[in-house]
């Protein structure tokens, strides 16, 4: 089958053209509106994504801006969006160092302890991965996006992702359904749109302590 058609991950789109204009930082927490796969801007669709389902389900394949292996947006999602000017284009694993550390201690505020990053950039609690990030360079600026995975539909990501063709270690080949975990599992947290909120509130508080520390 040939590779499905993609559409550009634009959802943050205004975000970056603002902190282009003037300079400062932003960040945003919001839910997905719809069910829909994002692969990353070096990804290979005949490895990563059953295209076949994608396409007989009707849905949308985005093509983000960042890297790393493909991922399953919907409603039991929150996505974490950072925004920063950054000069030069490298430092990449420090960047993900100091917004996980910047992450966690904010999760940690808003009741949802025990998270860890391990490999380059994921979140986990215990061996679960709960959140998985990517990130854009380009010259002067940072762009950072996380998905947390509150209540995910984990049959969805059966149905639409392939064994991704690289892994971090400890995932010990473990498949999807093992590898993932939730918070409504771990009985954590309240609600998205309580989550949702507390994040935007602490994170916006905390975004200048973030910038010094990239």
């Amino acid at each position: 089958m040939a590779d499905l058609t993609t559409v550009p991950y634009d959802i943050d789109d205004e975000m970056l053209t603002r902190t282009r204009q003037d300079g400062w930082p932003r960040v945003r927490v919001y839910e997905p509106a719809e069910i829909a796969v994002v692969i990353g801007r070096g990804g290979h669709q005949d490895l990563e994504l059953d295209t076949t389902n994608i396409s007989t389900d009707g849905i949308i394949l985005y093509k983000r801006p960042g890297g790393g292996c493909s991922v399953v947006l919907d409603p039991g999602n929150l996505v974490i969006s950072v925004v920063a000017p950054l000069e030069g284009i490298g430092g990449i694993k420090t960047a993900f160092a100091a917004i996980s550390e910047w992450l966690i201690t904010a999760l940690t505020v808003c009741d949802v302890p025990g998270v860890q990053q391990r490999g380059i950039s994921d979140l986990v609690i215990g061996k679960r991965k709960i959140g998985g990030s990517c990130m854009y360079r380009t010259r002067g600026l940072l762009y950072y996006s996380t998905t947390l995975l509150l209540d995910p539909d984990l049959n969805l990501v059966d149905r639409y992702l392939l064994y991704p063709p690289r892994e971090p270690d400890y995932r010990d080949g473990r498949s999807h359904r093992k590898f993932m975990g939730s918070l409504k599992t771990m009985g954590l947290p309240p609600g998205n749109a309580d989550l949702a909120y507390r994040l935007n509130i602490m994170l916006n508080l905390r975004l200048e302590e973030l910038v010094d520390s990239l």
